[in-house]
């Protein structure tokens, strides 16, 4: 017989085995106070109800008819449990009352892989190395003392993209200018400067790829992870060899970055406010080197370089989409920032506090377009009970962000930007989740507040945008683990007359 029918008889003979304990399990899954679960497949589960864009498909699965639009809704994936949390109320009660419990990380293999063996902060389930990181990622680049020691390299970071822009904006066809580069080109400046206490010297691009990849990919399960007995599978595919094909580059780059830094670095000389990460790293190495081993190093600096990069760049291009796409909102906030700031200088951080409408505009974009719709899975690490239900041990939790801020029952006109809605509403109490919740919420949170409306603030200062004659913003999302434009916003960028001398007094 071929081998490709043997590979097939065996597949359906396995396919057919786990179909029937699967079953069993669902019987008995029935009689223990799950929350509801919408019809599903043998085998399967729901895994044929997911399609992409992700946060959507949930969306469409929790407000469905057959479960009474559930904000807690049971799945089975393959082999795995899920539970899909669609309510403000329903994340709250899991991320504080249960916040320990499910602060676990379900084992996939893009963890295995892109996290050095699950080792970094974002795949390492809740334990001893997970707090160790966090301690680390809170006192030496996260907290208040930090972030304003280099409040000045983000300032100077912001001043280099309004020249830039100034220079393509002449350069370019019609002006038209496509954003999304230079955003990420400022936010990696902004993350290197704080690790190595350089600007790049490399391949931009190449390094923007990778972090594209990472998120794409991530976004992406194997087989392998709802179906751990066909794992062999992923490694068939070439799924496997994709993954680690991208983790060696991402190491090489990392690596180099590391190296290079130990070369040139001169640790004694350097202000202990404006400590680069990396030379902390390497004093808790000589101190520790047990713990700080090299692949927590890089797994640490990796990190930085990824999930604070993309997701500050993005959120700034939706902002800029939802501006152009609403002029009057765009002539508002630049109303605003002419009104306080002037033009006489550059914008600082300083000023946010001074803007609450484009405060507003930034959470009308938090809320609408969320860069991390689905908060990354947590997991059960034991036996719970949420609004009422039982949650085994486990269980994978999968919070829909973007359901949630679009709750109509929560948000009047939950469809529409609308900035304003801001201005009346007490932001310790919204009932947002852009960030996460719990002690696994995103520890960047207070850097990306900082920079995302200083961001856009220069940007409507210093420049008018309008978008090319002809055409469209396209709104649509794409796919992966963070929600980019599917299509890079580019828009006509006019230097306002005063940019020059604005840049002037900002050097």
């Amino acid at each position: 017989m071929p081998t490709g029918g043997v590979l097939l008889i065996l597949l359906l003979i396995i396919a057919g085995a786990v179909a029937v304990f699967v079953r069993l399990r669902q019987r008995r899954g029935d009689r223990s106070g799950s929350a509801p679960s919408p019809p599903s497949l043998p085998l399967l589960g729901h895994l044929h109800l997911l399609k992409k864009p992700l946060h959507r498909s949930l969306a469409a699965l929790a407000g469905a008819p057959a479960v009474n639009a559930a904000p807690l809704l049971s799945l089975r994936l393959g082999m795995r449990r899920a539970l899909l949390v669609s309510s403000h109320a329903a994340a709250e009660e899991c991320f504080t009352v249960h916040d320990a419990v499910l602060a676990g990380r379900p084992q996939v293999l893009a963890g295995e892989h892109l996290g050095y063996g699950r080792t970094s902060v974002v795949w390492v389930s809740y334990g001893d190395h997970w707090r160790g990181l966090r301690r680390f990622f809170a006192a030496e680049l996260f907290s208040s003392s930090r972030l304003g020691a280099l409040a000045a390299e983000r300032h100077s970071e912001v001043a280099s993209l309004v020249e830039t822009l100034l220079h393509d904006a002449v350069a370019a066809s019609r002006g038209v200018i496509t954003l999304r580069p230079k955003l990420f080109e400022l936010v990696l400046n902004v993350m290197l400067r704080a690790i190595t206490g350089r600007r790049h010297a490399g391949d931009v691009h190449m390094f923007q790829e990778i972090v594209e990849e990472t998120f794409a990919v991530s976004g992406v399960p194997s087989v392998g992870d709802f179906f751990p007995a066909l794992r062999w599978v992923d490694r068939v595919r070439g799924v496997e060899a994709a993954l680690a094909n991208l983790q060696s580059r991402r190491d090489a780059f990392v690596t180099g970055l590391i190296d290079d830094h130990r070369r040139t670095r001169d640790a004694a000389s350097r202000d202990v406010e404006k400590k680069a990460v990396i030379d902390v790293l390497m004093e808790h190495q000589q101190t520790d080197p047990e713990y700080y081993t090299d692949t927590v190093v890089k797994g640490i600096v990796l990190v930085l370089l990824t999930a604070g990069t993309d997701t500050s760049a993005l959120t700034t291009e939706w902002a800029m989409a939802q501006l152009l796409t609403h002029p009057g909102a765009m002539k508002k906030a630049r109303a605003e920032i002419d009104a306080v700031v002037g033009t006489g200088r550059l914008v600082k951080e300083s000023d946010i506090t001074n803007l609450p409408y484009l405060q507003c505009v930034v959470k009308e974009t938090l809320r609408l377009c969320p860069v991390g719709p689905i908060i990354p899975a947590h997991e059960a690490m034991e036996d719970c009970t949420v609004g009422g239900f039982h949650v085994r041990r486990g269980t994978m939790v999968l919070v829909n962000a973007w359901a949630i801020h679009r709750d109509a029952s929560v948000w009047d006109a939950p469809q529409e930007f609308r900035p304003e809605r801001f201005l009346s509403r007490d932001a310790v109490t919204t009932p947002m989740l852009p960030f996460g919740l719990g002690r696994r919420r995103c520890p960047g949170e207070g850097l990306a507040m900082r920079l995302v409306p200083l961001t856009l603030a220069a940007l409507l200062q210093c420049f008018e945008w309008d978008i090319a004659e002809g055409c469209t913003v396209d709104m649509a999302e794409g796919a992966g683990l963070t929600m980019p434009m599917a299509t890079p916003l580019a828009a006509v960028c006019r230097p306002r007359e005063f940019v020059k001398s604005v840049l002037s007094a900002s050097t």
